[in-house]
């Protein structure tokens, strides 16, 4: 039960690292478009860039995190295995 949550954490990292890519190259392309086109939206286009770069580099964080935790998951779940399964040798009489 335990494992199953801690994947679901980093596949929950995963996911928010994909929305907020996407945001970000939203916002890239908004920079691109011409400002008649944006009527009640900000025209200046180095602020969309840089909200862009803000939610690039904000996904590229949440996508390290979410590694890192898939990692440090692998490790408990074989450190556990071992355990367990020294565990059974040491029971089982055989050293």
């Amino acid at each position: 039960m335990k494992i199953v949550a801690l994947t679901l954490m980093s596949r929950n990292f995963y996911i928010l690292a994909a929305v907020l890519g996407l945001f970000a190259v939203i916002s890239g392309a908004m920079s691109l478009v011409p400002s008649s086109y944006q009527p009640g939206l900000p025209a200046n286009a180095s602020l969309w860039r840089t909200v862009g770069l803000v939610l690039m580099l904000l996904a590229l964080g949440a996508a390290l995190v979410g590694v890192m935790s898939n990692l440090f998951e692998q490790v408990d779940r074989r450190s556990e295995q071992a355990r367990l399964a020294e565990r059974r040798r040491r029971r089982d009489g055989r050293n």
